[in-house]
């Protein structure tokens, strides 16, 4: 019985939720599993994956093949990191304290890895957000301006209409005024 390590889908259309379970690789992709070993949430942001490490180790070591997206998750968690430092101590390359502690930087440096990249997301959105508010800001002002300009025209024109109307009035009055004088 060939046994598997992948993914079973649940969640609603659109929305996929997945467990982790160790399954006969004859068996079909929701069908009956032997054990489930973890859940993997692609929706959230980072994506979520939970697992019981030490049960993915066994069944790693007992012969389980990962699906390339188990395989992808089980990389991601550490766990065939893990399996390559125990091979090595039992090959005698070094002792399984030494890979142990091994595991453990590599561990503490992932996690430094995620998150500072977490900090430069974060950082990216932010200087992202400024920036267009700075476009919107340009934006509206020119908007502002050509609406001023638009006005100051509007006002021109009016004025000069208004001193036209007003010379045209006093032509008019002059003109009979002076025809009463002559």
């Amino acid at each position: 019985m060939p046994t598997r390590i992948r993914l079973q889908r649940h969640g609603k259309k659109g929305r996929p939720f997945y467990h982790i379970v160790v399954a006969d690789g004859r068996a079909p992709r929701d069908g009956k599993f032997i054990e489930k070993i973890g859940t993997y949430n692609p929706i959230s942001i980072p994506a979520e994956i939970s697992l019981n490490f030490d049960r993915a180790v066994y069944w790693m070591q007992t012969g389980a093949s990962p699906s390339e997206t188990a395989k992808s998750l089980l990389r991601q968690e550490g766990v065939l990191h893990k399996i390559h430092l125990l091979k090595g101590a039992q090959k005698g390359a070094f002792t399984p304290e030494m890979a142990e502690v091994k595991f453990n930087e590599w561990l503490e440096a992932k996690k430094a890895r995620f998150v500072s990249e977490l900090k430069a997301i974060e950082l990216n959105k932010k200087t992202q957000s400024k920036k267009q508010v700075e476009a919107e800001a340009k934006i509206n002002e020119a908007r502002i301006q050509k609406i001023a300009e638009k006005r100051a025209k509007e006002v021109q024109k009016q004025v000069e209409e208004a001193q036209e109307k007003m010379a045209e009035e006093a032509a008019g009055e002059e003109t009979p005024q002076e025809h009463t004088e002559a």
